[in-house]
């Protein structure tokens, strides 16, 4: 009994041993897909990042050959790390991070190696025991000088990186030089090394597969005043749908457009981060050296003060309590819809303008569009009867004179981002696109030409008529005939003295 007891004991030990493994292996095994399938989305949203980290393995292979090749080696020393240390911390994804890195580690290292240096033959004036306290204060006073102008809003949005390595720059070479007698060898080793990580970078980053700030920002927003676009054209389907209107309205299939622009609603931190690393960049493609990228900050300001106006519409479309009364619902949907519709057909326009760099005037008409449709709504709310005997409970008002006046800020807005794309257009010298016109609609030459003369009437006449010759002359193809007459009209009426 004991025995069986035993090994029925044994088995269900086995049993649960192997359940639990299996569960783990079953559970290991869909966490390795589960970050497979992440790893393939994420190159699938953007294969730059790919390529990106084989620009990182290819820029640390060629500056370690300063280290692993004798001669160099011979030449740098252990210094030759720094290269390596270098493009770990300043190769960025963005060619313009990459600069901005690199420049800024570059003139902190210079600027705070000559300091040092300056501040260690400052202090060996004062003899041996005067020489650590001397270095010690100006240490003190540059580390708090430097740390509290990082403070400032735009040396924290620029320089940052480079106060930082001023300071670890500056504190190496003032605190080791009371310790190493060749303090100028070690400081232009290091400089030098520094410099063949940073342009090691700065090329692999420029033509191995660039990946501009600037034209990132630049497609963020296009598709920040799209998704605006879309969802204005389709709001005054959705609602009114929602409000079972009488009348007809166009409804999209498609409900993404509904959620679009809530990404507008927090992209105001990547933006003002593309436009700071923007302007390291070089003059690329189309974007010129001095290219206005803080106009585009102002048109993404223009478009998010709009998306907040949209998130008010979303939530007349989300709130079934919000009601209109038919009566007065039926006097202003059509301004209603029209005020969404221009006004989304407005905002993709200036995307389009944006996108292809060309004159934005092809968005008047729609802005024009929006702010007679403000007209009509105002013409048709003063028509309208809107006394209290028709509308049992004035709060019932209320959900309409939102809606219009939610609508009424939208149009302004849109019409400030139309001045803003504007002044971007002057600035960055869009192209300006000619109208062209249709075969169909171009003149045709005509086939008779009159030839006369007009006889004017002085005020010394004393004829009370005007005669009008005219010689008319007509061409007929191969057999060239000429018809030469002379008509003439005579034109009685009376004279009036002005």
């Amino acid at each position: 009994m004991e025995i069986r007891r035993t090994t029925k004991e044994k088995s269900r030990f086995l049993a649960r041993a192997w359940s639990w493994l299996k569960t783990l292996c079953c559970s290991f095994r869909a966490k390795v897909i589960e970050f497979a399938k992440s790893i393939e989305e994420l190159g699938k949203n953007d294969p730059r990042r790919i390529i990106h980290s084989f620009k990182v393995g290819l820029a640390l292979s060629m500056v370690s050959l300063v280290y692993y090749t004798r001669p160099l080696y011979n030449s740098f020393g252990v210094a030759g790390m720094w290269a390596v240390l270098t493009v770990v911390v300043v190769f960025e994804y963005t060619v313009g991070g990459t600069l901005s890195k690199c420049l800024n580690r570059g003139f902190a290292t210079l600027s705070a190696g000559a300091l040092g240096f300056g501040a260690k033959h400052l202090a060996s004036l004062s003899g041996k025991n005067g020489e650590p306290i001397i270095l010690g204060i100006l240490v003190f006073l540059l580390a708090a000088a430097s740390t509290f102008t990082r403070f400032f809003p735009k040396i924290k949005a620029r320089y940052d990186y480079g106060v930082l390595i001023f300071i670890l720059t500056f504190s190496l070479v003032a605190v080791s030089g009371y310790r190493v007698d060749e303090i100028l060898v070690l400081a232009h080793q290091r400089f030098t090394t520094i410099l063949i990580g940073g342009a090691t970078c700065i090329i692999v980053s420029i033509f191995v597969c660039p990946v501009w700030a600037g034209e990132d920002l630049h497609h963020l927003l296009v598709s920040n005043l799209e998704k605006l676009g879309n969802y204005l054209e389709g709001f005054g389907g959705e609602y009114f749908q929602n409000l079972e209107s009488s009348e007809e309205v166009v409804v999209k299939k498609d409900k993404s457009f509904l959620q679009g622009y809530k990404s507008v609603l927090t992209s105001k931190n990547t933006e003002d981060s593309l436009a700071n690393l923007a302007r390291w960049e070089p003059g690329h493609g189309r974007f010129g050296l001095r290219h206005p990228w803080k106009q585009y900050l102002k048109i993404g300001g223009l478009a998010r003060q709009c998306a907040y106006q949209i998130e008010a519409l979303n939530a007349l479309i989300k709130n079934s309590d919000f009601q209109i009364p038919p009566e007065l619902q039926g006097e202003i949907q059509q301004p209603c819809i029209k005020m969404s519709a221009e006004s989304g057909k407005a905002l993709k326009a200036l995307a389009s303008s944006i996108k292809t760099m060309a004159d934005p005037s092809a968005a008047n008409p729609f802005v024009e569009a929006s702010k007679n449709a403000i007209k009509d709504l105002k013409v048709t709310l003063k028509a309208a009867n809107l006394s209290t005997s028709n509308i049992v409970n004035l709060q019932e008002i209320v959900p309409a004179a939102t809606l219009a006046s939610i609508l009424v800020e939208i149009v302004k807005t849109v019409e400030k981002t139309f001045d803003a794309v504007n002044e971007l257009a002057n600035l960055a010298h869009f192209k300006t696109v000619e109208a062209t016109v249709s075969p169909e609609l171009k003149v045709q030459p005509r086939e008779w030409l009159h030839r006369g003369s007009l006889q004017p009437v002085l005020d010394g006449n004393i004829s009370n008529h005007v005669v009008i010759d005219i010689d008319r002359a007509l061409d007929s193809g191969e057999n060239s005939k000429e018809n030469d007459g002379n008509i003439s009209r005579e034109i009685s009426k009376n004279r009036e003295r002005i």
